[in-house]
């Protein structure tokens, strides 16, 4: 396997062919008759769909080195007699292409008949099912199921994961999932067995490896071999018979502008009021605002930081709002646990505040409030489930956590026609937000955010600007130094859990010092989430993080302190960050979850920053 350095460097390749790919000579060339041109070094598969001809793939993604295993995207070209494979081939000066002679389309029905013959007859109650690209292809080119069924091995499904499901029975071996889990993430869990299905380590349950339960396999998989492990019946069922419950739903800061992708509009679109029509259209009793609880988090993670460096605590500080990440740091590098902040993430803020202090408010038992949480994330159905994260009689504080496709889905099959719905409001008094708290969804976005409050708080007067750009953009890791009155605030923020392995081995040689270091598991941060829309386009994520910036850009109020709202219920409730209640509702400790106990330590941080 490579090293996880060069699996970045692998990953950074590709994102600058694929998104960027500006440089270089113009090549011209032929596709189906047509005059058309291109950037040197792109591959015929990126430039036909650039020119909008369609090339049918399973295995290639335009996030993943190519794969070469489907053999569906064919085309002739003049430079061979054999057909060539469109994801790996790259256009040539002159170059005559042709994607739908009789020969490319016989070939291709040929291999998608070979495929389907391995494949279980199950689409009417796979979790995949209207969603499959192999279902898609299928239907496309009129394939008929005509080769004698191949039996496979049966492999039993994998239920152990809270957050994932694997049937490899399903898997057409286009090893999306593999490339995702080592190129991508760098985290080697899924690798190709000896019969060519992918399995993790000794083929045990994925919950009993050092999967962080990202769902990037499940975002890449082309069918119903990983999915997410779904939740929407149970819901629908509740929908339908509340059995005397109240349903309070929450919706995490990235949902609002990646859901529209599932309803034909573009990525980055804010549907925040349809969001919400939608879910009230549902059933749904009260829908609160995760952002609520971004901006609480903000107000204790702050005050946490600037008590650790004022009284000498464990730094750097890291954030702990990425369940994954927590998931990392206990699974891999538990000796950093005390660098973990440990408030709650927004999620689990928010299910404590309905149990713990709505229900109260409003007469009802907390077991009666049931809260369904609507997430970008396939990890924030482990964290549901927690020890730490339950309520004093051992229930779960979040009773359902559904993905942004999840809640599309259900709405689908409640027929609720989601692009010509009303805009409608959260409920409050947990539905009022500011622009720092929606910034949560893109990576940097929880170090902004802190940042403008932090500094205020700290100095007295705002920052000189909300819009702090150095530590926004994809560059997988960002350094920024802030003056904090006579301090150099040393901060960094980390995305994609590649460039976190490689963060973590700098930090522990004493390669990187900083104070204070938000990490986000999945590329881009929670707009990346392994729980939301499927998207093969090259710049989805560049338009989500558009759109939350945008959002952010249009609030009255940016600053999470100046939340009336959480003012309000500091005075009324908690009475001030890091008070006794806040502790016991909205912080959280971590356990080491290596398989070897591992002693925690400080590190040498404090030399140094004693020095400075």
């Amino acid at each position: 396997m490579l090293s996880h350095l060069s699996k970045k460097i692998v990953v950074s390749n590709l994102y600058k062919r694929t998104f960027i790919n500006t440089s270089g000579n113009i090549v011209k060339f032929t596709l189906n008759g047509h005059f058309a041109e291109t950037t040197k070094g792109t591959t015929i598969l990126e430039a036909c769909r650039t020119n909008d001809v369609f090339i049918p793939s399973l295995c290639y993604h335009p996030n993943l080195s190519p794969n070469e295993e489907c053999n569906l995207c064919l085309v002739e070209t003049d430079k061979t007699s054999k057909l060539s494979r469109a994801c790996s081939t790259a256009v040539q000066e002159g170059m005559s292409i042709v994607t739908n002679s009789e020969n490319v389309l016989n070939s291709v029905k040929h291999n998608l008949a070979m495929i389907l013959s391995e494949h279980p007859k199950e689409c009417t109650s796979c979790e995949s099912n209207n969603r499959c690209e192999l279902q898609d292809l299928v239907y496309r080119y009129g394939v008929i199921d005509k080769f004698p069924r191949k039996q496979r091995e049966y492999i039993p499904k994998d239920y152990s994961s809270p957050s994932l499901i694997r049937d490899m029975n399903k898997c057409i071996k286009c090893y999306r999932c593999v490339k995702a889990c080592s190129e991508l993430q760098g985290m080697d869990i899924l690798t190709i067995g000896p019969d060519g299905i992918p399995m993790t380590p000794k083929n045990k349950e994925l919950y009993t490896t050092k999967c962080i339960n990202c769902g990037a396999c499940s975002f890449y998989c082309p069918v119903g071999a990983i999915t997410e492990n779904s939740q929407v019946r149970e819901v629908s069922n509740l929908l339908k018979n509340k059995e005397g419950k109240s349903l309070v739903f929450q919706t995490a800061p990235a949902t609002r502008v990646a859901i529209s992708e599932e309803f034909g509009m573009e990525p980055g679109d804010i549907s925040t009021g349809k969001m919400v029509a939608a879910i009230r259209k549902l059933g749904a009793d009260v829908v609160f605002d995760t952002n609520f609880t971004a901006d609480l988090t903000i107000m204790e993670e702050g005050s946490e930081l600037l008590d650790r460096i004022k009284n000498g605590g464990t730094l750097p500080m890291f954030t702990s709002c990425c369940p994954g990440w927590i998931n990392m740091v206990e699974k891999f590098y538990p000796e950093f646990i005390p660098n973990l902040s440990s408030c709650r993430s927004p999620q689990g803020m928010m299910s404590s505040l309905v149990k713990n202090y709505w229900a109260e408010r409003m007469g009802m038992k907390p077991e009666d409030a049931v809260v369904v949480s609507i997430m970008p994330c396939t990890a924030k159905k482990d964290e549901a489930c927690r020890d730490q994260l339950k309520t004093e009689q051992g229930l779960q504080e979040t009773d359902y956590v559904l993905t942004t496709r999840e809640l599309a889905k259900l709405i689908k099959l409640n027929n609720v026609k989601f692009a010509s719905l009303k805009e409608s409001e959260y409920n409050n008094p947990l539905g009022e937000s500011t622009g720092a708290a929606v910034i949560f969804g893109n990576t940097g976005g929880v170090m902004e955010a802190a940042l403008r409050t932090a500094y205020e708080i700290a100095l007295e007067k705002p920052m000189p600007t909300l819009n702090y750009t150095p530590v926004r953009g994809f560059q997988g890791i960002k350094e920024a130094t802030v003056d904090f009155g006579g301090i150099d605030l040393k901060v960094a923020v980390v995305h994609q859990a590649s460039n976190i392995h490689d963060y973590m081995q700098k930090l522990k040689n004493g390669d990187f010092m900083h104070h204070f270091v938000e990490f986000m598991i999945c590329k881009g941060g929670c707009i990346g989430g392994g729980g939301e829309p499927k998207s093969k386009t090259g710049d989805y994520l560049e338009k989500r993080m558009k759109g939350i910036y945008k959002i952010d850009d249009n609030f009255t109020v940016r600053k999470s302190h100046e939340n009336q709202a959480v003012k309000k219920i500091y005075e009324q409730f908690f009475g001030h960050p890091l008070s006794h209640k806040s502790h016991h509702l909205l912080h959280t400790h971590y356990n080491d979850r290596t398989e070897k106990k591992e002693q925690s330590v400080k590190g040498g941080f404090w030399k140094w920053f004693n020095k400075k």
